[in-house]
């Protein structure tokens, strides 16, 4: 009996990319955004964190994140996850719910995926040097369109030039596009456009209205001055309270030593017992985390 011949592959069927092949491709991506850092000088990620670049194909929604960065200009940074990057934009003026504005977004080098939870200060004198808030996080995928299908959409409109969006984010919702104009020194410039669906609404200026953390609450300038991560009032009555009836019950129960005049009068020494009475440390009740 003759032997099977392997079936041909017709020429228009494209071949899969190993997810291996994906990821190693994600780190070559990634070399002209390790190439202008100092990694011991800033806290921004390096890439080479475990998970940093991974084949996302299987997942049905990717992640975006939009972080307000006061560099040498005040902008947004735009970022979409794509095979293992985050493919970044920086949009000058930040996003707009009005569909007739169309926002300048230039392309910059893409960066790691760990950058999605950046938030903090880069130092004076390096790459990117400011402040750092995340301003929104989210998913987001191709209309109508989930998987690898969906994937597959996105990385051919980012090849052709136009990405159409749906949006998951706290706030940024519904459809968008980006869409290439024209390349300048090496990087393309693309424009930024809220689709006008039922979540468009030309009358609100969301950049204005929201100046706060997406995740920890706190503005540019608290950011900018190192204060605490969550804008969040806790009561710590209760840590206080111990502490202090620690500290009184040390002092009342802490005797001198002995001198040597005193050895002699020792047994005349009346010793006091101390007794403390019970603490009270239920603490008032904790206003609730009023979130911005």
């Amino acid at each position: 009996m003759a032997a099977k011949k392997p079936s041909k592959k017709s020429p228009g069927t494209p071949r899969k990319r190993a997810p291996s092949t994906r990821v190693s491709s994600a780190r070559e991506k990634l070399a002209e955004y390790r190439r202008k850092r100092d990694f011991s000088r800033t806290d921004e990620p390096s890439g080479s964190e475990p998970g940093s670049a991974r084949d996302e194909s299987a997942r049905s929604k990717l992640r975006f994140v939009i972080q307000k960065h006061a560099a040498s200009h005040l902008h947004f940074d735009f970022r979409l996850e794509l095979d293992g990057v985050m493919k970044s934009w920086a949009v000058p003026k930040g996003p707009s719910y009005d569909p007739g504005t169309k926002r300048l977004a230039m392309e910059v080098e893409d960066h790691p995926i760990a950058y999605n939870t950046f938030e903090g200060t880069i130092p004076a004198g390096e790459y990117g040097g400011g402040t750092v808030m995340l301003w929104d996080r989210g998913t987001y995928g191709a209309p109508g369109l989930s998987g690898p299908d969906g994937v597959r959409a996105l990385r051919e409109g980012y090849a052709k030039g136009r990405l159409d969006l749906v949006m998951h984010g706290e706030r940024l919702q519904g459809g968008w596009a980006l869409v290439r104009m024209r390349e300048t020194s090496g990087k393309p410039q693309w424009l930024l456009i809220k689709r006008d669906d039922d979540t468009a609404d030309p009358s609100r200026d969301v950049v204005a209205e929201v100046m706060t953390s997406v995740t920890t609450g706190r503005t540019m300038e608290e950011i900018a001055a190192g204060k605490g991560k969550k804008r969040v009032w806790h009561s710590n009555r209760e840590a206080t309270s111990v502490t202090a009836a620690k500290k009184s019950s040390a002092k009342k129960t802490t005797t001198k030593k002995a001198t040597p005049k005193s050895a002699a009068r020792r047994s005349r020494v009346n010793v006091e017992t101390v007794t403390t009475r019970s603490l009270d440390l239920s603490a008032g009740p904790r206003s609730r985390a009023r979130r911005l």
